[in-house]
């Protein structure tokens, strides 16, 4: 059994069975989580043992349970990462692509029933570690704020995955399903709450001394945690904004008013021995540059290609040669050859919202009417572009966002490739147009911000949802009977038929539809 499959199936015997808090810390934690995901905090000593008092010693404890959020609500641990992000996000946002022999997958709207239960799978423990630390340290403070903006991350990718999911707000019965429409309240009332408490805090330096070996992320410093916590509100207001307009609008002003990251210093991103990416995409070959992204980018002559992607191993006259998604893969070891991996090295950080995308939100923020600080549309537009470039250290800026001719190209399969050809299915070109019209307009806002949030796929997806941008290609293989471009969202793990059935039965009540791929989340409204 590996070492991801362990956790898994730790945690589901854990959500069947009332524990103790304290033996779930001591027995589970720190024998099964730290030997298996070890390199997120270094809890062993030379015998081996830890005591009560030790684990409460300068906080260790409570930060030991933030570095656990931490490595759910940003992934980059290999078995984690694949499962909870390569396989959903990574392959659904159109980023990269499968490179096995693999005839049941969610691009082919046909996956096993393991890969639509492993995202979900980590939440238990999630909720777990976020219990610990309010048991240890109480609420109302610097380490409980951290808590509910770690939590409200990891759920926010969780419903958007599935839709109405467990979030354990009721206490009688933790497995029963909210809402999607309630869960984002939930998460906005929590992300308010956490950012209340950063700003009434007025010790935040010394708070960063003592939480700086815990925090992988910002290394303590919770003026920056706050600037996240308003930026993932902004982001929530985009995702919402056609289902409750208003509620959208005040969030978005708000979160603008209080602060959100504009500055690529300020990113969120996190350090990880080895990057998530790095081992699916060129350690193990897993997965390739998609298609989708290969010609977009070689089609405005992207000077950041080189930046997101390698050379493939096949040299010709084309440097970078994406997979067309769902291609019928008949050799692992060919397509790994044939098709560009991602440019991404052991130590790279994982990156989870930037300045860039901030600033495309404000772009459509103002195309909505909202107040966004005072800029216009297209001087946001032409900044999150900016931010992107400079984020990735490419150069000529200036000339890709003048061009008012180039297209995505026609996507031309390697040589004995297993996609096919596809011509291109986007005729929108990079310079901004005051004079556009609004759906022109969204066009090129969401392609640009869908190009900037590279390597982040869980908002590719969500982007591609929401808006229908940008264009995809279709899929070359039958697709189970479905015909949409790229899926909804995925379906609940089966086995909630059998043992939560009585919860699984409302979810599906509440998800409005049958619980398949077609079905669309809540915030689906164009």
């Amino acid at each position: 059994m590996t070492k991801g499959n362990k956790i898994r199936k730790c945690w589901r015997w854990c959500r069947r069975i009332p524990l103790n808090r304290t033996v779930l810390l001591l027995s589970i934690l720190i024998v099964l989580l730290v030997s298996c995901t070890g390199n997120f905090v270094e809890l062993n000593r030379p015998d081996n043992k830890l005591s009560i008092e030790e684990l409460k010693r300068d906080n260790y404890a409570v930060g030991s349970f933030l570095i656990q959020m931490q490595g759910v609500a940003f992934p980059e641990q290999e078995n984690i990462y694949q499962t909870m992000e390569d396989f959903v996000g990574n392959y659904l946002g159109r980023y990269t692509t499968y490179t096995k022999e693999l005839p049941k997958n969610h691009t082919l709207f046909n996956a096993s029933n393991n890969w639509c239960a492993w995202p979900a799978s980590f939440a238990p423990g999630l909720v777990s570690a976020f219990n610990e630390v309010v048991r240890l340290n109480g609420r109302k403070n610097i380490s409980y704020a951290l808590a509910l903006i770690l939590r409200a991350q990891t759920f926010l990718r969780l419903t958007d995955i599935y839709g109405p999911f467990p979030i354990s707000v009721n206490e009688k019965d933790p497995d029963a399903y909210s809402s999607q429409h309630d869960i984002y309240l939930h998460l906005i009332s929590d992300l308010q709450e956490a950012t209340d408490y950063i700003l009434a805090d007025q010790n935040l330096k010394k708070e960063q001394e003592v939480f700086a070996p815990y925090d992988q992320v910002y290394k303590g410093d919770f003026s920056k945690w706050r600037r996240f916590a308003s930026s993932l509100k902004l982001r929530i207001a985009i995702r919402i904004s056609s289902v409750e307009p208003e509620m959208a609008r005040q969030l978005a002003e708000r979160a603008v008013r209080e602060g959100v990251i504009e500055m690529n210093e300020d990113n969120c991103a996190i350090s990880y021995n080895k990057s998530g990416l790095w081992t699916t995409s060129v350690s193990w070959g897993d997965s390739r540059i998609c298609a989708d992204l290969e010609s977009y980018m070689t089609g405005y002559k992207d000077s950041r290609l080189e930046k997101y992607v390698s050379p493939s191993e096949v040299r010709g006259d084309r440097r970078f040669i994406g997979c067309r998604a769902g291609a019928a893969i008949g050799s692992n070891v060919l397509a790994k050859r044939l098709y560009s991996t991602a440019n991404v090295l052991e130590t790279t950080p994982g990156v989870w919202l930037t300045a860039a995308e901030m600033a495309f939100c404000k772009a459509e923020g103002i195309l909505k009417g909202w107040n966004m600080g005072g800029g216009t549309a297209r001087q946001y537009y032409e900044e999150g572009v900016r931010l992107s470039f400079e984020q990735w250290g490419a150069d000529h800026v200036a000339e890709y966002l003048a061009d008012d001719v180039l297209t995505e190209a026609d996507y031309v399969d390697a040589a004995g490739g297993f996609g096919g050809d596809c011509p291109h299915v986007s005729s929108i070109t990079v310079k901004w147009e005051d004079d556009a019209p609004i759906e022109k307009k969204m066009e090129r806002l969401i392609t640009q911000k869908w190009i900037a949030l590279f390597p982040n796929g869980q908002e590719a997806w969500c982007e591609i949802r929401r808006t229908g941008y940008p264009k995809i290609f279709p899929v070359p293989q039958s697709t189970n009977g479905y015909t949409l471009l790229t899926p909804n969202r995925i379906p609940y793990d089966k086995n909630e038929q059998i043992y939560n059935r009585e919860n699984y039965n409302k979810a599906v009540e509440l998800l409005g539809g049958k619980d398949d791929y077609a079905t669309p989340m809540w915030w689906q409204k164009r």
